[in-house]
């Protein structure tokens, strides 16, 4: 008998009970600097980047005002460093303008901001406003796709599909958790299936795809 991904979503929850935001914040415009800066980026490298970075810049109008040569230096163990501080000095110019230098809580509002998309957007309104957001990163993308629940390679097909599949009450956790999967056990290229907890129910070990 085929298992709901809400059976297998809950049988993971279970297996990652800490499963959190790994991007260390204290406020919306720290959480939104930080998921910009996390793109090709690791959480771990961008927790260690931020506490300069939010030092020299405590909010939105200093860093609307910051220097680019100096906020690329701050960032450029980042990857990418160029692009994201010219996103990071357009992002925090558009809170000042348009926001009142606050970060908004609306999908809309948030992805015309410089570099957020909706996966970004999405890290926001779910873990900052507590609304459903269903967050798809490399992560998310690799577990949807093994597990069966789409075969889908567009983050935001896969995002609506897995709306779809799973409680809206469970979308914000359902990206913690599958990324803490994805990190200790399912992970690219080889996945350590003798250990995943819910091998027993995964398209990869000859179970049917959920549909």
């Amino acid at each position: 008998m085929k298992v709901s991904p809400a059976t297998v979503l809950s049988q993971l929850m279970v297996a990652y009970p800490a499963a959190v935001c790994a991007l260390v914040h204290t406020s919306p415009y720290q959480l939104l600097v930080a998921t910009i800066l996390s793109a090709q980026c690791t959480d771990a490298r961008v927790n260690q980047i931020t506490p300069a970075l939010f030092a020299a810049y405590p909010d939105a109008r200093s860093l609307a005002a910051a220097d680019l040569v100096q906020l690329e230096e701050l960032i450029r163990s980042s990857g990418f460093f160029h692009n994201k501080a010219r996103n990071l000095i357009g992002c925090a110019t558009a809170l000042v303008e348009q926001h009142q230098g606050q970060v908004p809580s609306a999908m809309d509002a948030l992805v015309a901001l410089p570099g957020v998309g909706r996966k970004t957007a999405n890290v926001i309104l779910g873990n900052i406003f507590n609304q459903p957001a269903m967050v798809v990163d490399t992560h998310v993308k690799r577990l949807a796709n093994r597990l069966g629940w789409t075969d889908e390679s567009d983050p935001v097909r896969i995002e609506t599909a897995l709306c779809a599949l799973l409680p809206a009450k469970d979308w914000t956790q359902a990206g913690h958790t599958l990324i803490a999967h994805g990190r200790a056990c399912c992970k690219a290229p080889t996945p350590e299936c003798s250990r995943c907890p819910v091998a027993g129910d995964c398209p990869r070990k000859g179970v049917r795809r959920w549909r």
